[in-house]
């Protein structure tokens, strides 16, 4: 018998997304609709497991986790980009790591920066609130045209941006350390300085990816350049912006922030971002799509599939002896 744990299936729609049924009679199929949050829990959780199916990076992998789970052969994670298993780890133990495609991820982050802007520049959230709580109109909104919108990362999400914010009516300049001039006239953008980005930006959307050299670079100097009133957007990563810095900034009211990512996920319950007035707040909504979803899960199928039959396809990492495509 082999036993695949799903991961992290907050929704509870992992096997209504693909047809695991075409794994066969002899698979053990187990949900987990919580993240499994400390070492010792996922431990004694997952030992018996031969799969673990992991959505994205709500779980890490560590090397001490991976000791701890004798009966484990087989990592499928959702997308390829991953940061939180330890490979080598996992292919000493004779581990094969596999990934699916990424879905239309690629469209949805974006859209949901825009939700997230549009919901600060109307104040909707607050609004709908008062409105459920028997109130009416309190706020005064803000409108895009004529304001800058200054993009930390051009690449295939932070390009996606600058269309939308020209429907807009909205000026766009980027800043990241590779960026050209002529990479960010091609995608509609004008290059300029980081310094320049975060003093003359109303609207500051993050869009890189997370390495050592991108941790926190928005710091409290970039916090403190931005204008009053100003806005900043994360849907990339948590760690990318200094997070002491910037509940300082909130809490002082210099900035406003629209955040689907933190350095902690899920967020704790007494973190102090949740009681912050001057944020809109999201649960790492990004890549949460049904489209997404089902593409995931039916890779992730058809990855257990492909390794059951010897032939693995979509390799991170595995033993030497293992081939894949």
């Amino acid at each position: 018998m082999l036993r695949i744990a799903i991961l992290d299936d907050y929704q509870d729609v992992a096997l209504t997304l693909a047809d695991w049924a075409l794994l066969g009679d002899d698979c053990e199929i187990v949900r987990f609709d919580r993240n499994l949050a400390s070492e010792d829990e996922a431990a004694a959780a997952l030992a018996g497991f031969d799969v673990l199916c992991l959505m994205r990076e709500r779980m890490l992998l560590s090397a001490a986790l991976i000791e701890r789970l004798p009966a484990l052969r087989l990592i499928v994670v959702t997308g390829a980009r991953v940061r939180t298993i330890d490979m080598e780890a996992a292919v000493a133990r004779g581990i094969t790591v596999c990934h699916t495609h990424a879905g239309e991820s690629a469209h949805a982050t974006p859209e949901i920066a825009w939700g997230l802007i549009l919901s600060l520049a109307r104040s909707i959230p607050e609004e709908d609130a008062r409105i459920r709580a028997g109130g009416w109109q309190h706020t005064v909104g803000t409108v895009l045209g004529g304001k800058t919108l200054g993009l930390v990362g051009l690449g295939k999400l932070g390009g996606r941006m600058v269309p939308i914010a020209k429907a807009f009516g909205m000026e766009v300049i980027a800043w990241s350390r590779n960026l050209t001039d002529a990479r960010a006239a091609e995608a509609g953008a004008r290059r300029v300085d980081k310094e320049t980005l975060f003093r003359e930006a109303d609207v500051v959307s993050l869009h890189l990816i997370l390495g050592e050299r991108s941790r926190h670079t928005v710091s409290a100097a970039e916090l403190g350049q931005m204008k009053q009133g100003a806005w900043l957007i994360n849907t990339a990563r948590g760690p990318l912006v200094d997070e002491a810095a910037l509940i300082a900034a909130l809490r002082q009211g210099r900035i406003k922030a629209g955040l689907d990512v933190f350095d902690i996920e899920p967020l704790p319950t007494d973190h102090p971002l949740r009681t912050m007035p001057n944020t809109v707040l999201t649960p790492h909504l990004g890549y949460v799509t049904e489209g997404a979803y089902a593409a995931f899960y039916r890779d992730t199928v058809d990855n257990i599939r492909a390794w059951r039959d010897g032939a693995p396809v979509r390799v991170l990492a595995a033993p030497k002896t293992e081939e894949g495509t």
